[in-house]
C-alpha cells in the first residue's frame, strides 16, 4: 500500500523535518487541497527551502480535516514553524504550490516554490518533467574551469560591455544563457537594455524599497551594436550544432526598448556570417521596433506574458504607454514575418489554469500558429502574486496544469511544451512533423 506524503517543515534554524503523522497539503491559487496528481522525486538538482513567515497547513489523515501548525514539539523543544517547499531545476513545471498560510513574516525572495512533501523513498514534489533534452541539465554548468574560459573570452574581447556582463550574470549568478557564451555552446545571452516600459510585479532586476531583494543586478551601461554584434557574431561562428543568440536577459530592462542598436547588432551579425538563430526575448511592446529587428534579420521571437487576457496581463506587468493590443499585434507581426514563435507563459497553479485564462491562451497559440509554449514557473512570493490576480481576467475553477498543457496542444496541433529554445534545426523537424 503506496502512503500519502508525509508534511514537511523546518525548524527555526532552517532544518527540515517530516511531521509525526500529518499529511502534506497543496495550494491552487487561493485555495488549500488535499494531496492529489502524483508527485515525482526530487529531482538531483532540485532542493528543499524554507519559506519565513509561513506556517505549514497538513492534513489529518483520520479526520481528513486541515490543521494549521501553529508550533510544535520536538526533541523536547517547542516551535513555531515554516512551511517548506521545493526549488526545481531547468525542464521541469510545477502543477502546485506549497500549502501554507502567512504568519508574520517579509516577503518571500523571487523563486518558483513548488509544493513538496516527504514520500516513502525521500523527498517528492509536484512538477512535470516537461523538457528532458540533456543539454541544459545543471551539471554541464559551474564547471571547474569556467573561471579560466571566462578569462580567456574577455582576452578576446578587452573593454566589451557585453562581456563585462556576462561575466558577472556567468559567475555570481550562475545564469546558463550567460555561460553558455563562455563554453561557446547552445543558446547564448546578449544583454542589451538598461530601461524597461514595464514595472512587473515580480521583476527579477527591479524592485521598489519594500519589495522583495532583486535576484539580479540590472547592467547600469547599455552598449553599442557593435559590441553586442562581436560578442554574438563569435558565438554563431564558433559554437557547435544548436548555435543561437538572444537578445533579453533576466538582468536587464526591455530590450526593445533599444531596437535601435540591436537592429545594428544583428546587421553586424548577418553581414559576415549566416549561421544559427537570432532571437529575442520581449515583452512584444513596440511592434514597430520588433519589425525593424525582423528586417534586420532577426528569425525567432521569445514573447513573454502571465495570461492572455488584458486585464490579469496589465495588472501584472504594469505596461507603460502600451497595452494588452501591442503586444497581440506584435506576436501577429511575427507570424506575418515566418518567424520562429514561442510564449514565455509565466505559470501559476491556480490562476494560469482558471477555465477562463486557459481559454484566452487557446485562442491565442490557435490563431497565431504559436510553434512553442515555454512553461515558466512565476518566480514570486505566492502571496504576492495572488494579491495582483485577485478578481483580475478571466475566471473560472482551475482545471489543473497538467490539463492547460494538454489543451493548449490540442488547440494547436504539432505545438511544442517544453522549456528550453530549439535551434534551428530543431524548428525545421518541427515543422515537417506538422505538415
Amino acid at each position: 500500500m503506496t502512503l500519502a506524503p508525509k508534511l514537511l517543515f523546518a525548524d527555526p534554524k532552517g532544518r527540515v523535518m517530516e511531521h509525526p503523522y500529518l499529511l502534506a497539503t497543496l495550494r491552487s491559487g487561493e485555495e488549500l487541497v488535499p494531496p492529489q496528481d502524483k508527485p515525482i522525486p526530487l529531482p538531483s538538482a532540485g532542493r528543499l527551502v524554507h519559506l519565513p513567515g509561513r506556517l505549514p497547513v497538513g492534513l489529518d489523515p483520520e479526520t481528513g480535516e486541515l490543521e494549521l501548525v501553529r508550533e510544535i514539539k520536538m526533541n523536547g523543544k517547542t516551535f513555531v514553524p515554516s512551511a517548506v517547499g521545493a526549488l526545481l531545476p531547468p525542464g521541469y513545471t510545477r502543477t502546485f504550490l506549497p500549502g501554507e498560510v502567512k504568519a508574520d513574516g517579509p516577503v518571500l525572495p523571487q523563486w518558483a516554490y513548488t509544493a513538496a512533501a516527504w514520500g516513502e523513498d525521500g523527498p517528492v514534489a509536484w512538477a512535470i518533467h516537461t523538457d528532458k533534452r540533456s543539454h541544459w541539465e545543471p551539471e554541464r554548468y559551474s564547471t571547474p574551469e569556467l573561471k579560466k574560459i571566462v578569462d580567456a573570452h574577455l582576452a578576446r574581447f578587452p573593454d566589451n560591455r557585453v562581456l563585462k556582463q556576462l561575466t558577472t550574470c556567468a559567475m555570481l549568478y550562475r545564469c546558463f544563457t550567460s555561460q553558455n557564451i563562455f563554453y561557446v555552446r547552445d543558446e547564448g545571452a546578449i544583454p542589451a537594455s538598461v530601461m524597461c516600459n514595464a514595472r512587473c510585479v515580480g521583476c527579477i532586476s527591479d524592485q521598489p524599497a519594500d519589495g522583495p531583494p532583486a535576484s539580479h543586478e540590472r547592467m547600469n551601461d547599455g552598449p553599442s551594436g557593435e559590441e553586442m554584434g562581436a560578442i554574438g557574431l563569435y558565438h554563431l561562428e564558433h559554437a557547435p550544432g544548436r548555435t543561437m543568440v538572444s537578445f533579453g536577459q533576466g538582468c536587464e530592462g526591455e530590450p526593445l526598448t533599444r531596437w535601435k542598436y540591436i537592429a545594428e547588432a544583428i546587421r553586424y551579425m548577418r553581414e559576415r556570417t549566416s549561421r544559427g538563430s537570432i532571437n529575442i526575448n520581449t515583452n512584444a511592446s513596440l511592434t514597430k521596433g520588433l519589425e525593424a529587428l525582423f528586417d534586420a534579420g532577426l528569425d525567432a521571437i521569445r514573447v513573454s506574458l502571465n495570461s492572455a487576457s488584458k486585464e490579469l496581463y496589465e495588472a501584472y506587468y504594469k505596461p507603460v504607454k502600451y497595452g494588452w493590443e501591442d503586444v497581440e499585434a506584435s506576436i501577429a507581426l511575427a507570424r506575418q514575418r515566418g518567424a520562429y514563435l514561442a510564449l514565455n507563459l509565466l505559470l501559476f497553479p491556480g490562476v494560469t489554469d482558471r477555465e477562463g485564462e486557459v481559454k484566452a491562451l487557446e485562442r491565442l497559440v490557435k490563431k497565431y500558429k504559436v510553434d512553442q509554449v515555454q512553461t515558466r514557473s512565476l518566480c514570486i512570493d505566492p502571496i504576492q502574486y495572488l494579491e495582483v490576480a485577485r478578481d483580475k481576467g478571466a475566471g473560472g475553477e482551475p482545471v489543473g496544469i497538467r490539463t492547460l498543457l494538454r489543451r493548449l496542444k490540442a488547440a494547436r496541433p504539432g505545438l511544442i511544451i517544453g522549456n528550453f529554445a530549439r535551434g534551428l534545426e530543431e524548428r525545421e523537424n518541427a515543422a515537417s512533423a506538422r505538415r
